[in-house]
C-alpha cells in the first residue's frame, strides 16, 4: 500500500508518499515565510494553492513512482488555520475522487506523534509536543492520546514568533531567536508558570520585550532567559507527568523539538529518572506529509475512511477527541 500524505495547516504545504511498511518513499514541501510580520492565513492559503501543482509533479518525479499505484490520499483535517485547511481539504478531494481511492482525514497533533513512534521505535511514552499552535503533554490511554496537561494560553512556538514579530523579525521567528539566545550569557528573571501539567507563556513573551527594551540588557541574554524559563517549565510538566503515569518513554516532537538546548534538558532530566528519550528526525519535526501518510494508512488498516461529505476542516480538532483504534 502506498499512501500520498497531504499537510497542509499553516505555512508549510508538505506533500509525501508512504508505503504500509513505513519506508517514506519521497517528501516534497514548501513554507510560506515573511521578512517582517507573522503568518496572515490568506496568504499561507495562496501559497498552497499556488504551488500545489509544481511541488505534486516534483513529488512523482522524486520517487519514480506512478500516480495509479497511489491506494490512499490522507490529508491534515484539522488543527489549523481555516483558509489552509479548505484549500488542502479541496485538493485531497479532488485528487481522491479522481484515483478513486479512500480519503482519510488526519488530525494534525496525532500526525507528529505517530511518525516520532514509527522512527523512534517508541511504544508507549510521555510526548512533549511542542509546536506553533500547540503545546501539550500527551499519554496513551483506554484508545485515545490523552492531553496530560497543555498550554492556558498560546502555544510556545506561537509566543516565540510574537515576541521575535515585536522585534522587527519575520516568520519563522523561533529560529532567530534561538540563534541569539546560543549567544546569551547572563540570565534574567522572567515570569515562570506552571499549574499542576500546565503551562501559561504569553506574560513570559510579554515580560521578555519589556526586558529587552532595557537599556542594560542585551538582546541575546533576553532570548536566553526566554528560553530557559519555558524550557524548564516543559520540562517541570513532563517529569510530572511520567512521575504520574510510572512510564519509562520520554518523545518530543513538533517543530520546537529542534531546539537542541529543550533537548538537552529533557535528556538530562529523562536520564535522572532512568526513562529512554528520544526525538525523530528534524525533518519530521516540521509539518510534513509523510506523518500524515504514516497516520493514514494506520487509520486506513484499522477500517477507518472519511467520507467526502465529512471531510470539511475542523479548525479545533484536539488530539484527545481522536479515536486510535490502532494502537492497544
Amino acid at each position: 500500500m502506498i499512501c500520498l500524505g497531504i499537510e497542509g495547516t499553516a505555512h508549510t504545504l508538505g506533500l509525501s508518499l508512504v508505503d504500509d511498511k513505513g519506508n517514506i518513499l519521497c517528501e516534497k514541501k514548501k513554507t510560506y515565510t515573511t521578512k517582517t510580520g507573522g503568518i496572515h492565513p490568506r496568504e499561507a492559503a495562496q501559497m498552497i494553492s499556488a504551488s500545489f501543482g509544481d511541488l505534486l509533479n516534483s513529488l512523482f518525479e522524486g520517487s519514480k513512482a506512478s500516480r495509479n499505484r497511489i491506494d490512499a490520499v490522507a490529508f491534515s483535517q484539522g488543527p489549523g488555520l481555516g483558509p489552509c485547511l479548505e484549500t488542502t481539504a479541496v485538493a485531497s478531494r479532488a485528487i481522491s475522487v479522481l484515483l478513486d481511492v479512500p480519503l482519510i482525514g488526519v488530525n494534525h497533533c496525532v500526525a507528529h506523534i505517530e511518525i516520532a513512534n514509527l522512527l523512534c521505535g517508541m511504544s508507549d511514552s510521555v510526548v512533549v509536543y511542542v509546536s506553533g499552535g500547540n503545546t501539550q503533554i500527551i499519554s496513551f490511554e483506554d484508545k485515545k492520546y490523552r492531553v496530560l496537561g497543555e498550554t492556558l494560553d498560546v502555544g510556545l512556538g506561537n509566543a516565540v514568533d510574537s515576541f521575535a514579530r515585536d522585534l522587527g523579525f519575520g516568520h519563522p521567528g523561533f529560529p532567530k531567536v534561538s540563534a541569539l539566545a546560543e549567544k546569551g550569557k547572563r540570565f534574567i528573571e522572567l515570569p515562570y508558570t506552571v499549574k499542576g501539567m500546565d503551562f501559561v507563556f504569553s506574560g513570559l513573551a510579554t515580560e521578555a520585550l519589556k526586558q529587552a527594551a532595557k537599556k542594560e540588557n542585551t538582546l541575546e541574554d533576553v532570548c536566553f532567559s526566554l528560553e530557559e524559563t519555558a524550557f524548564c517549565m516543559l520540562a517541570e510538566a513532563a517529569e510530572r507527568a511520567l512521575s504520574h503515569t510510572g512510564k519509562t518513554e520520554l518523545l518530543l516532537t513538533g517543530g520546537v523539538g529542534r531546539s537542541k538546548r529543550l533537548r538537552e534538558k529533557l535528556s538530562v532530566m529523562a536520564k535522572e529518572r532512568g526513562c529512554r528519550f528520544a526525538v525523530p528526525p528534524d525533518f519530521t519535526l516540521g509539518d510534513n506529509g509523510a506523518m500524515i501518510a504514516w497516520t493514514g494508512i494506520l487509520a486506513l488498516k484499522s477500517g477507518f475512511q472519511t467520507p467526502i461529505k465529512e471531510s470539511q476542516p475542523i479548525s479545533n480538532w484536539r488530539t484527545d477527541a481522536v479515536e486510535v483504534p490502532w494502537r492497544s
